[in-house]
């Protein structure tokens, strides 16, 4: 599923909040996007999303304009932030509440989550499981990606997945996420702050600054060393 972005404006008063001429993300590709505190990471996985409205330009995902059509949502899984979560249902609730979306059944939804079983939280598969507002806010973050994770996506967007996880979790969403490509062939679009991370994983880094694009390239052994240069220089 290829993500096509033109003349994306999204304004917040007078002043350009995010302005991105134009960005291509191939199919089966995974794009990583980083940049400091309001930069505008959010803000363009938002319009990606069509949960916030551009002020002038478009987004086309498999070609369907984000704002005019709605055929393209039946293929996309993402996770934000816990405003994503129903935290008033239990983990295994919350599971069928997502897949019942995607029109899965029941039975589809339990052989989904046997990849993911190793990453959830033991509370998540036990019989007297806890509300998902009762998790610690790593655990909650695991349910909310593997709820986004569990419909096979063809374009998956996260955003900061890595944050709140501890590092055995972190090496095991890598390796999750990967799995997914692999066998599914999804795009996927990931901001992070970890470096590390999306250097390790994406082929390809976007770096956002002040709205704007600044830096667009594939990754390289030398990328995660220009990147902190980079930083370190604006910082």
């Amino acid at each position: 599923m290829n993500v096509k972005v033109f003349h994306l404006v999204k304004r917040y008063g007078q002043h350009f909040a995010l302005h991105v001429p134009e960005l291509r993300i191939a199919s089966g590709e995974a794009l990583g996007l980083v940049g400091n505190n309001g930069a505008g990471k959010t803000t363009f996985l938002r319009l990606l999303l069509d949960l916030i409205r551009a002020d002038d330009g478009q987004v086309l995902v498999d070609g369907q304009n984000v704002k005019k059509e709605s055929g393209w949502k039946a293929h996309v899984g993402s996770y934000l932030d816990e405003s994503f979560l129903l935290d008033f249902l239990t983990p295994a609730e919350f599971f069928s509440f997502a897949g019942s979306v995607y029109e899965m059944t029941a039975s589809q939804i339990d052989a989904a989550l046997n990849p993911y079983r190793t990453f959830l939280p033991e509370q998540a598969l036990s019989s007297t499981q806890p509300f998902i507002r009762d998790l610690s806010m790593g655990n909650k973050k695991k349910v909310g990606l593997v709820a986004a994770m569990i419909t096979e996506p063809r374009l998956l967007i996260l955003d900061e997945p890595f944050a709140n996880l501890d590092p055995g979790s972190q090496i095991r969403l890598k390796q999750l996420l990967r799995r997914l490509r692999q066998e599914h062939g999804t795009t996927m679009l990931i901001s992070s702050h970890d470096l590390g991370h999306v250097t390790d994983f994406c082929e390809r880094v976007t770096l956002l600054d002040d709205g704007q694009i600044v830096r667009d390239m594939t990754t390289s052994e030398a990328t995660l060393h220009e990147l902190r240069s980079y930083f370190a220089a604006t910082g």
